[in-house]
């Protein structure tokens, strides 16, 4: 096959694009609207998007994960140069995937009753957004911030617990890992990306930094949840075990 009878066959649909991806069509379009895709393209009126579309589109959902607002996304996709080659971005979604991936959804408030399986009130569905699941924009809909962390959250609601409380743990939460992710960062800018970057970004090192991180990250989030299950022993044992 040649060159370009396998660039040909790699052009999608936007239905084929959004089962690709597992972005939904609407959301596509969003993106497009927002100029944060390039545009397809057009073979007669149909409209064909090629593997740079894709893994922008991926890169968005490592952005979006790691809880960049839509403006910042827009901001760093426009900084990125038009013609960037695929494995360019291909290296800047592992540097930046989240270590807890998610997608970034617009969803209707209908959708979005429709998953909760009842009618959310207006207090409910602002604990979802406190709690950094749900944005609301101007328009009316949602952008749901992944889809698998939506039923924990509403299980937490439904355990009965105050929505201020709720807010309040997860700012706790949020605030203590932060130090750590600050600490973890500052190690792995230091150690790995500078030297990198010092010895002029050489292609041969791609492969083996995007596998680095690649197998990085779940030991690293093992090794916190299990510290963190720790210290909760330990305190629990400090604060009720009988001196006596």
């Amino acid at each position: 096959m040649t060159a370009a009878s396998s660039a040909e066959a790699e052009q999608l649909t936007i239905d084929q694009l959004a089962s690709r991806s597992g972005i939904s069509v609407r959301t596509i379009r969003f993106y497009s609207g927002k100029g944060m895709l390039p545009p397809p393209k057009l073979r007669g009126r149909l409209g064909l998007y090629g593997p740079d579309h894709l893994t922008r589109l991926d890169l968005i959902s490592e952005l979006t994960g790691l809880g960049f607002t839509l403006a910042a996304i827009e901001g760093f996709l426009a900084a990125l140069p038009e013609a960037i080659a695929v494995e360019h971005l291909v290296l800047q979604r592992a540097l930046l995937a989240p270590w807890v991936p998610e997608r970034l959804e617009c969803i209707t408030a209908d959708e979005l009753n429709n998953r909760a399986g009842r009618a959310l009130g207006d207090e409910e569905v602002a604990s979802l957004e406190a709690l950094g699941v749900l944005e609301r924009r101007p328009d009316g809909n949602l952008m749901l911030h992944g889809a698998s962390i939506l039923s924990s959250a509403l299980a937490s609601l439904d355990i009965g617990m105050r929505p201020d409380l709720l807010r309040r743990s997860n700012e706790l939460i949020s605030r203590h890992t932060a130090a750590l992710a600050e600490e973890l960062m500052q190690m792995f800018q230091e150690e790995i990306l500078q030297p990198y970057r010092d010895r002029g970004r050489p292609v041969t090192e791609r492969a083996r930094l995007r596998e680095l991180f690649t197998r990085l990250k779940p030991i690293a989030v093992q090794g916190v949840v299990t510290a963190f299950g720790r210290a909760v022993n330990r305190t629990i044992r400090d604060r009720y075990t009988d001196p006596s």
